[in-house]
């Protein structure tokens, strides 16, 4: 069963919306904004590259990132790596041709079935909504979170408020750094009903 990691950017109220600059977000751009750089922090951004068999995303996602991320150097590992779109509306026409072999899956139940298949760890970035449903759903294994030191207020969270049974986690790795950002990778504790 292949693992499948959720990796974010998040600020302390858990909001994720328009953390490189997306238009359309009152406070987009708030990873860089009044936040000193801090290269080790971001460590874990080039680990999971290299870790990495499959990236996962979102349909609003993947059209932020596809005319972007396959010409950038800093996402050079994710070229050719296998991609999987998560969308009812999407087509084949939608997809961009140079990042890769790219899938369409339809459904949470789709998801399901690709964590069965043979292969290492699937990484899902941005992608808020998918995020939630996959969470809901059972189907995320490990978090990989940077914690930004601010109260964002409104935005895209990365956790739903579903009525649910608590989800426990496991702290596997954790790092605080001088400009207040955490590094915390959780794994999630899956119990079988």
């Amino acid at each position: 069963m292949r693992t499948l990691i959720s990796t974010a950017f998040v600020s302390l109220d858990g909001v994720v919306e328009a953390p490189g600059g997306e238009p359309g977000y009152r406070n987009s751009g708030w990873t860089y904004k009044d936040i000193e750089f801090v290269p080790e922090a971001f460590e874990i951004k080039g680990r999971e590259q290299q870790e990495a068999t499959a990236m996962l995303l979102g349909r609003v996602s993947y059209e932020a990132f596809s005319p972007v991320w396959p010409d950038m150097a800093d996402f050079a590992e994710y070229k050719l790596m296998p991609k999987y779109v998560v969308s009812t509306t999407l087509g084949e026409d939608d997809l961009v041709d140079n990042w890769g072999d790219t899938t369409i899956l339809r459904s949470l139940d789709e998801i399901a079935a690709l964590k069965e298949t043979e292969g290492g760890p699937i990484i899902v970035h941005g992608s808020a909504a998918l995020n939630r449903s996959l969470s809901d759903a059972g189907l995320i294994d490990r978090y990989h979170l940077l914690v930004f030191p601010l109260l964002l207020g409104a935005g895209k969270r990365l956790f739903s408020d579903t009525d649910k049974d608590s989800q426990k986690l496991r702290l596997v790795e954790h790092e605080a750094y001088a400009n207040g950002l955490q590094k915390n990778v959780f794994d999630v504790i899956h119990v079988i009903r």
